[in-house]
C-alpha cells in the first residue's frame, strides 16, 4: 500500500489549503453519496486502515467518517480524476452518509422552477448525534 499511496499523494492536486475534494458514491448502487474535502493525512489514513477518513474544514481536524453517528464509510476503491484534482471514493455506506439523517447529501433537486426535498430523513440527527456534535 505504501507505493500506491506515494504515487496518489505525487499525482493529486491539493488546493492552497491541502485539501482536495472526495466525493463518496455507494459502490454496489451507484448512488452519489457526500462530497467533503481530503488532506494528504485523510488520504493516507483512507487507504491504509479501510475506513473513510475526511478532512473537517469547520473544526481543522481529521473527520474519521461515523466516530460520532456510527454511520460508517468502508473504502471499495479509491479513483483520481484525469487532472488529479478530484477523488472518487467507491464505499459501502452503513447506515446513512448525511449530518441531516438522509441517505444522501443531495436531497433537493430542481423539479418544474422550484428547489423541492425528494428525501426524508430515515433517521433523526438527535439520534445519531446525542450530544449535538455534528461532524461537517
Amino acid at each position: 500500500m505504501a507505493e500506491a499511496l506515494a504515487a496518489l499523494l505525487a499525482a493529486a492536486k491539493f488546493d492552497a489549503a491541502g485539501l482536495i475534494p472526495a466525493i463518496a458514491q455507494q459502490h454496489d448502487s451507484g448512488e452519489v453519496l457526500t462530497l467533503a474535502w481530503m488532506s494528504r493525512e485523510a488520504l493516507a489514513e483512507t487507504l491504509t486502515s479501510g475506513n473513510v477518513t475526511y478532512w473537517s474544514r469547520e473544526r481543522k481536524k481529521l473527520w474519521r467518517k461515523g466516530e460520532t453517528s456510527g454511520q460508517t464509510q468502508r473504502l471499495v476503491e479509491l479513483r483520481l480524476d484525469c487532472d488529479g484534482d478530484a477523488i472518487l471514493l467507491l464505499v459501502d455506506q452503513l447506515g446513512v452518509a448525511c449530518h441531516t439523517g438522509r441517505r444522501s447529501c443531495f436531497f433537493r433537486a430542481v423539479r418544474d422552477d422550484a428547489l423541492v426535498i425528494i428525501a426524508q430523513p430515515l433517521v433523526s440527527p438527535e439520534k445519531l448525534y446525542p450530544s449535538g456534535a455534528q461532524s461537517t
